[in-house]
């Protein structure tokens, strides 16, 4: 079943009141371009609990103002997110799952002092007759640019001979995380294929391979690969998740330069782990060994 593309309504009261932001951001936050960050990195709303907060933090050295919204975005086998609205395909739109119908939220105008931080409220109003699954939109924030007091074109177009008309550009930085809203019973098997290894001269040696997935609920976790008598793994790659619109997604792991050569050897037995950091954290989900070529 998907719900429609698109911002939720506006809610006829707040979720809940925002409770003061913490002094210092928390470890797993995520930034992107711009100055803020997001805390938690992705929001898990069940049956047990349906509302949850996310934690803005402001890391520039001025003061901020963001919008926030609720969007919808597909995953592509390569792990990109694309707006829904641009997937034509009428199958791959169907088979996203949004949530953007039932999630409120509040505030939805934050202004934020340097180095501060606010909690955003999330509340999920599910249907008693919404059937169990995943479904699954993003919250995201969007810097608002200062005003400036410059001049506009109309203003400029009316001003004295001799003004020239310039064009500002002024960049609106965003940053989002999945909004997760599991409902009724879930499953999730998933599995490791495809698995080759990437070492063009002169480019970082690499280990392609494709996670597949299957059931109702999204895959979550780390990418782990160990050799026989290293202390440490060969790479590495925190949370790589699987939607549930793709029965799979392609991913490249790149080995860590630092890994003695002995361990990148021909004939060398990797074990490759996809391990669980949502449901059962630590839980293996996939292996596969993989023998250096």
């Amino acid at each position: 079943m998907a719900i429609s593309a698109g911002s939720a309504p506006a809610p006829a009261e707040d979720p809940a009141a925002a409770p003061p932001g913490p002094a210092a951001l928390p470890a797993g936050a995520v930034g992107g371009m711009g100055d803020i960050n997001l805390f938690p990195k992705r929001v898990v709303i069940d049956d047990r609990a349906r509302i949850a907060s996310v934690g803005l933090y402001n890391r520039a050295a001025a003061s901020g103002e963001y919008e926030i919204t609720v969007s919808d975005m597909a995953m592509q086998r390569d792990g990109r997110l694309v707006d829904l609205a641009t997937v034509e395909d009428p199958a791959a739109r169907a088979a996203v799952h949004a949530a953007s119908g039932f999630l409120r939220w509040s505030p939805r105008h934050v202004t934020l002092p340097a180095s501060e931080a606010q909690m955003v409220r999330i509340m999920a109003r599910v249907a008693p007759d919404l059937p169990p699954g995943e479904y699954r939109s993003h919250f995201t924030v969007i810097s608002v640019p200062p005003e400036t007091g410059g001049t506009s074109i109309d203003e400029a177009a009316g001003g004295e001979t001799g003004q020239g008309i310039g064009v500002r550009i002024v960049p609106r930085f965003g940053i989002s995380i999945p909004v997760i809203v599991r409902v009724g019973e879930t499953t999730l098997t998933a599995g490791l294929k495809d698995l080759r290894l990437n070492a063009s001269p002169g480019a970082p040696v690499a280990l392609a391979l494709t996670i597949t997935r299957e059931g109702t609920r999204s895959a979550f976790g780390d990418i782990v690969i160990t050799a026989p008598g290293a202390k440490k793994p060969v790479a590495e790659v925190k949370g790589i998740g699987v939607y549930t619109e793709i029965p799979e997604r392609a991913v490249q792991v790149l080995i860590d330069p630092a890994t003695e050569p002995r361990f990148l050897a021909r004939g060398t037995r990797w074990t490759v782990s996809y391990v669980d950091d949502d449901v059962s954290p630590g839980k293996v989900l996939a292996r596969q060994e993989f023998v250096v070529p």
